[in-house]
């Protein structure tokens, strides 16, 4: 009946609802609301015109039930059972290998030698993704194209789409992968310890078979070998590498300019060959040429007869004998291509050498005496300075074929960068005409540089400007060798100073040179400064006012 008429006894039908005029908002009401975290439906609350529903209300005695109910999500159950951490198959068996030791026997053709070479091979299965590869050993100078024959992937076991699983694999077992028959014949101990965990009994081990060509090669052939009174090959195979050094002097005296000349004589063991090098000695006047004579065999006597030498070359039918070790002896004169060579000493292994083969040998070096006729050595002269350029740059000129640019005072540059002393001063001249000229000479702290500048002088005529370039002045006197220059220490006031043959004396000076003279008294001689305070402290005493001269 609730559902047919409305709050006001009329007929549910259009013309008799009406409006709450009281009503202000017109929202749409929220159907959810949050609690603990959780949307639940909202639950109409108790009014005028709403029943609660039945299913909402609960009685005195749940109530009751509810409040005293334990539950087991609060205090447990009283089944606690342990459950182990789930782990993947990919991480218990990362790394976890299966190695099989098998090989295949490969057949071969036109060959009179073999018929067929067995080939060892290792199987390796990945137990994370069931996936094998099959390597070959290398084997050193073997000509065959060896290592990886089947990469890391999962082989077919038939043609339905089955694959090899570890538990297809065991001992004495024929492996087909492509065609090719693996015999598996053993394994290692970590594959055999895993199959007996999972239950499988693995067959005895197999011998690896031999291939027939290596242990042919193995066999050794019976051959007849003519013997030779010398061997060349264990001579090369124990001489290579071994040559005595000979220190000798090369008495070269009948020739024209002849001298004596030191050398070094090699001697080869591995071929019995001489080698001649010259030492190159400095300033010599000789060119460095260090081969005297190559490396070649050296007869030591010829056969009998006519021989001419002179047009034909020496060939091992006209030789007796050669040069041996025994005939190298120190202070004996050995005779090399009719050239005469003194030896007097050696290196420590040829000691060695004869030590062990000529006992009988006694090589002791010789001193040889020294050189007394040599000229003097002469000391370097330097040219007297010809004015181009500064004095040092001129001096590099002297001193090296490329001449280098001087060293500078780094530390001293910067600290008196834009540093300048100025003085006035007038030209000393016999000329009337030069006594009105006045010049500006400026001295430059970072460098001990003099620049004079000339005041252009009204009806002088005499054109002003630059007099003398910036550059360092030498002390009338002063060598090249021990160059003296001019230094705030020399330039007092009333002093006459020589600038390339003209003579200068300086008049006056700005306040700042007093200033700085006084900050290194120590260095200035006291002449300068009290020449510098008798010309400055009278101008400073002289443009001071009268009440503060008074009050002074």
């Amino acid at each position: 009946m609730s559902s047919k008429w409305n709050s006001h006894g009329l007929p549910f039908l259009p013309g008799n609802t009406f409006q709450d005029v009281t009503k202000s908002a017109f929202h749409r009401p929220q159907t959810l609301e949050y609690k603990n975290g959780y949307a639940l439906p909202r639950r109409p609350s108790v009014g005028i015109g709403h029943d609660p529903l039945l299913s909402d209300m609960l009685s005195q005695q749940e109530i009751d039930a509810l409040s005293f109910e334990i539950t087991d999500q609060t205090y447990g159950s009283l089944d606690q059972r342990v459950y182990e951490d789930f782990i993947p198959a990919h991480v218990a068996l990362d790394k976890k290998l299966l190695r099989f030791f098998a090989y295949f026997s490969e057949d071969i053709l036109y060959s009179p030698e073999e018929d067929y070479r067995v080939r060892p091979v290792v199987i390796y299965y990945y137990l994370e993704d069931d996936s094998m590869c099959i390597v070959e050993p290398a084997v050193k100078n073997s000509g065959l194209p060896q290592g990886k024959r089947l990469k890391r992937q999962r082989l077919p076991k038939n043609e339905r789409g089955d694959h090899y699983q570890w538990k297809d694999l065991n001992v004495g077992m024929d492996l087909e992968v492509y065609g090719v028959k693996y015999r598996i014949t053993d394994c290692d101990a970590f594959t055999s310890e895993f199959m007996a965990s999972e239950g499988i009994v693995l067959n005895d081990p197999e011998p690896m078979p031999e291939d027939p060509y290596i242990k042919r090669r193995h066999v050794v052939q019976p051959s007849y070998t003519t013997p030779s009174a010398f061997d060349e090959t264990y001579n090369f195979l124990s001489m290579d590498g071994k040559v005595l050094r000979f220190y000798a002097l090369w008495d070269d005296i009948d020739s024209l300019y002849g001298d004596t000349r030191p050398v070094i004589i090699h001697y080869y063991l591995v071929d019995d060959t001489v080698e001649i090098r010259e030492i190159h000695e400095r300033n010599s006047g000789r060119d460095p040429f260090p081969v005297v004579m190559r490396r070649l065999r050296v007869p030591k006597k010829l056969k009998s007869g006519t021989f001419p030498s002179c047009s034909m070359e020496v060939s091992k039918n006209d030789v007796d004998e050669y040069y041996s070790p025994r005939d190298f002896q120190l202070g004996q004169t050995v005779t090399l291509l009719s050239r005469r060579f003194l030896l007097y000493g050696c290196d420590g292994f040829t000691k060695e050498y004869y030590q062990h083969s000529y006992p009988d040998m006694e090589m002791r070096p010789m001193e040889m005496p020294k050189k007394t006729d040599l000229p003097p050595e002469k000391k370097l002269e330097i040219p007297p300075y010809n004015r181009f350029g500064s004095l040092e740059d001129s001096l590099q000129n002297c001193l090296s074929l490329v001449p280098q640019p001087p060293k500078v005072n780094v530390l001293k540059m910067l600290e008196n960068d834009h540093k300048v002393l100025r003085y006035s001063a007038r030209l000393v001249s016999p000329y009337p005409e030069d006594e009105s000229r006045r010049f500006i000479l400026s001295y430059f702290l970072s460098n001990d540089m003099i620049s004079i500048f000339e005041k252009p002088t009204r009806n002088s005529g005499v054109i002003g400007g630059k007099f003398l370039e910036k550059t360092r002045v030498p002390k009338p006197g002063s060598t090249v060798e021990n160059p003296e220059f001019y230094s705030p220490a020399d330039l007092a006031l009333g002093t006459t100073i020589e600038v390339f043959s003209h003579c200068f004396v300086l008049t006056d000076a700005d306040l700042y040179v007093l200033e700085y003279l006084e900050s290194i008294s120590g260095q200035i001689p006291s002449h300068t400064l009290d020449s510098l305070r008798q010309k400055l402290g009278a101008e400073m005493a002289g443009n001071q006012p009268a009440d503060q001269t008074g009050e002074d």
